[in-house]
């Protein structure tokens, strides 16, 4: 099995060691110091307290790797309509595309079944440049829950998670699903498929939504945005509004909202991934977290004020900033 992980940082790169270690053909395609330092030393991961390294074929240019059978993407949302045509080259007739990317994804509506069938997210496909040069049609979609950090060019920490859901956008077992389930299963991981793919990223992406834009704004970790009454409430607000949303697009909540919250209370002091790219001067994921969403809300007929206001907020602290990339 040959897989390349195109944006092979945190998540991408402790995933590809996983997977090499398990015996999988892996490459990389990453730029920058980090991929330097990939080619040069090898990729070191850190985890559970124990420290491996390992050396894989890295590039920045596609078309130095043959046909894969697999191309996973864990990119962060805004690079993706950039990276499409680099992604493109990869793709040989047969190969499925892991789309492993935070938020509201490009193929959401591909094949759903009601009035919105193959509707295009202009919020994180402006245009439908993504969708027209990454057919869906090849997407196995994936909810990524692990935490991983770049600590140094070529060095990856992973504190904790390790389960990536999988799930076809038409809810079939097809066997493309189940055998890369299973070598990420004999890899150590975590590795569900669901029938009701979007199910699952809802419950990820209600957390996200009000959390990372909060914490953006407030420079607050999870346990005070979890914890803080007033802080909490807010949040509840936003997750209520996005409910509304969801289940009008025919989505099923496994949790509850304060169990939703809780999960994020227990993870601690732990600095979200949007306050950590604002404060680096990273562009900021806020148009696929929240910002599709409230487009969402306004397909659906739901006004969504609270999360309006919020959206406006964060990208307006982005702009100044330097990190909003709309």
């Amino acid at each position: 099995m040959r897989i390349a992980i195109f944006g092979a940082g945190a998540i991408g790169g402790y995933l590809g060691v996983k997977l090499a270690q398990a015996g999988v053909d892996v490459s990389f395609i990453a730029r920058g110091p980090h991929l330097e330092a990939m080619r040069a030393n090898g990729v070191t991961l850190i985890s559970e307290g124990k420290s491996a390294t390992v050396r894989l074929r890295c590039t920045s240019d596609p078309a130095d790797l043959e046909p894969q059978d697999y191309v996973i993407v864990t990119l962060k949302a805004h690079s993706m309509t950039a990276a499409a045509p680099q992604i493109a080259k990869l793709l040989a007739p047969e190969t499925s595309l892991v789309v492993g990317v935070n938020g509201i994804p490009y193929w959401y509506f591909y094949g759903l079944d009601g009035r919105w069938r193959d509707r295009i997210v202009e919020s994180v496909d402006p245009g439908g440049v993504i969708w027209r040069t990454l057919p869906p049609a090849r997407v196995i979609g994936c909810v990524v829950y692990p935490a991983a950090e770049v600590v140094a060019p070529g060095v990856i920490e992973h504190t904790y998670g390790n389960r990536f859901t999988l799930g076809e956008p038409d809810g079939s077992k097809r066997e493309r699903i189940n055998l890369l389930a299973k070598q990420m299963i004999a890899a150590g991981l975590k590795a569900p498929v669901r029938a009701q793919i979007r199910d699952e990223l809802w419950v990820k992406l209600w957390g996200n939504l009000c959390l990372n834009p909060l914490s953006a704004l407030t420079t607050s970790t999870l346990d005070r945005l979890a914890g803080e009454p007033d802080l909490r409430e807010v949040s509840r607000t936003m997750m209520r509004e996005a409910q509304a949303v969801a289940e009008a697009l025919g989505v099923k909540f496994g949790v509850d909202l304060e169990q939703r919250i809780d999960g994020a209370l227990e993870v601690g002091a732990h600095k979200t991934s949007m306050l950590q790219d604002l404060e680096r001067g990273r562009p900021i994921e806020i148009d696929a977290l929240l910002g599709a969403v409230v487009e969402l809300g306004t397909m659906t007929d739901h006004p969504m004020p609270m999360c309006r206001a919020i959206l406006a907020l964060t990208r307006e602290r982005a702009r100044r900033a330097g990190c909003y990339p709309g």
